[in-house]
């Protein structure tokens, strides 16, 4: 019940990031390909979230998907339409704060 409350006031802890990515989650990077090269997350995959819908069949759907990019807003969008599309997905929010989680 408590767990259930917090989760409601957003104070429950978040996922364990870097146990996703030990476990085989894959990280979506979905900034455009220029702010991409100015720096990513090491073995992130980066499509866009304008490409997105288009690029699906490059996900596999067995595989957790970690989005990011470099606010948190994008990675968000790109999350839920990954969830309405049947995949298992976490917005990690920035990819410099990801990164940190994960390393």
């Amino acid at each position: 019940m408590i767990d259930t409350i917090k989760k409601w006031l957003g104070i429950a802890p978040g996922p364990d990031y870097k146990q996703l990515v030990q476990d085989g989650a894959l990280v979506l990077d979905v900034r455009t390909p220029g702010e991409y090269s100015g720096g990513h997350i090491k073995n992130s995959v980066n499509i866009s979230v304008d490409a997105l819908s288009h690029k699906l069949n490059k996900i596999n759907k067995n595989q957790v998907v970690i989005t990011c990019c470099a606010s948190g807003m994008r990675s968000n969008v790109a999350a839920s339409m990954l969830r309405s599309k049947g995949f298992t997905v976490y917005n990690g929010g920035s990819w410099y704060s990801l990164q940190s989680k994960i390393n």
